[in-house]
């Protein structure tokens, strides 16, 4: 899994909206940098939103148990490289963590506490780190993430995403693979790609 090969939790799912919110929907949003204190609430969002995949067979009960560990939170901070989505009376409910490998900027994960779905703060993590992306160089972000469930793979495409054929894979993305294949069926995952739009300068 590169970026989480020490992890059996595959990266890249989108956890979110599986779950109506009781929250109140007008409250302000904040995405801001991860600090080491967020660390508990970060490994919470994590817990919860992977409990959306325990009735689709694509995931082992030791996956669904394992979550985004304080060490590595603590490791992504250190690097900035984990925001998190704040909501205001709330704390953090969700968060999305990266990497840089060979060139492009990989997605880790991006999860939403599913108590928080249905109100577009996935989507609002994913044109952050887009952002991102650009203010650090990247022309390209990947993912590897479920081919077939409506908040994986057709979430992302609905942000722009598009699947990377085979012949065109990078050797970090069969790498990640191979660490996939060890728990999980990796027929049912695709990795993706979005190229950023560079802004343009003005003379």
């Amino acid at each position: 899994m590169a970026a989480r090969s020490a992890r059996r939790h595959p990266p890249a799912e989108f956890k979110d909206d599986q779950a109506l919110s009781g929250a109140d929907p007008k409250a302000p949003l904040k995405i801001r940098r991860a600090w080491a204190d967020d660390a508990l609430s970060i490994i919470k969002a994590d817990k919860a939103a992977s409990e959306l995949f325990r009735t689709t067979g694509l995931l082992s009960e030791e996956a669904l148990a394992d979550h985004v560990s304080e060490k590595e939170i603590l490791a992504s901070v250190a690097a900035r490289q984990l925001d998190v989505a704040e909501l205001s009376g709330s704390g953090v409910v969700g968060f999305v963590q990266y990497a840089p490998i060979f060139g492009d900027l990989y997605l880790k994960q991006v999860s939403v506490d599913p108590a928080f779905g249905k109100r577009g703060i996935g989507r609002a993590l994913l044109r952050h780190l887009e952002t991102r992306a650009e203010a650090l160089g990247f022309d390209v972000i990947t993912l590897s993430t479920f081919r077939d469930l409506a908040w994986n793979a057709p979430f992302y495409a609905s942000m722009g995403y598009e699947i990377v054929r085979r012949a065109e894979f990078h050797a970090y993305m069969s790498e990640i693979e191979a660490a996939q294949a060890s728990f999980m069926d990796i027929s049912t995952r695709v990795f993706m790609r979005k190229r950023i739009r560079k802004s343009r300068i003005r003379g």
